[in-house]
């Protein structure tokens, strides 16, 4: 079992709108649930913006308050429309002993028969899978093997994915995962793309779950 990343936090005694005053003193409001009473609390907002860039919605991490430690999933991170700030946390306390269910994201792996001829190119059509497993089975990434891909008519489904031991995908074994798009109808849909304004957020820590006002907490 590898080494999990800790998260020293403290007990939240402070909710509702008190916890903007936390946050402008560099607190983010946070809860853990998922095994008994929920229980409140706020981290410091460096190391834990630090943390949820390295860590996945399938990273086990462990909170520290005081003697007390609490095997955790991200579950929920909440952040500021448009400066980027966090807001709140939610993390799902797991038993070690349960399946859970998360998401893997989709990372290719090798090289389609049509992409080498210069034929075709391969298209990912599904970006994230929903997966469940124990905690210690847990992955962040499923690899789609392009080499599957051998001819223009070729497709790679859900069902064709190879999958780590213990992991099962939820999804419809049926979804269409990749394919393979004539060069030209490519090159025009990567031009519709480029023309799209985007406008990233302030900080790259990915926004799982709807947000919130920030003067709603408990």
């Amino acid at each position: 079992m590898a080494d999990r990343v800790s998260l020293v936090a403290e007990p939240r005694n402070v909710v509702g709108k008190k916890v903007n005053r936390l946050r402008r003193d560099g607190w983010i409001p946070a809860v853990i649930y998922g095994q008994g009473e929920p229980i409140t609390i706020q981290l410091e907002n460096g190391p834990l913006r630090r943390v949820l860039r390295a860590a996945g919605t399938s990273d086990l991490l462990v909170v520290e308050i005081g003697d007390d430690h609490r095997t955790v999933l991200v579950r929920d991170i909440q952040q500021h429309v448009t400066r980027g700030d966090l807001i709140h946390i939610d993390f799902l306390e797991v038993n070690m002993q349960n399946s859970v269910t998360t998401t893997a994201d989709l990372v290719t792996i090798n090289t389609s028969k049509p992409e080498e001829d210069g034929t075709g190119v391969p298209i990912l059509e599904l970006r994230s899978v929903d997966i469940e497993a124990l905690p210690d089975d847990l992955v962040s990434e499923i690899e789609v093997d392009l080499g599957l891909l051998q001819g223009l008519h070729d497709q790679i489904t859900v069902a064709q994915l190879s999958l780590p031991k213990g992991v099962t995908i939820l999804n419809d074994p049926a979804t269409l995962v990749a394919r393979i798009q004539l060069p030209r109808v490519a090159e025009e849909e990567e031009e519709e793309e480029e023309e799209e304004v985007y406008i990233p957020a302030a900080d790259a820590v990915e926004v799982i779950g709807k947000g919130k006002d920030e003067d709603e907490d408990f």
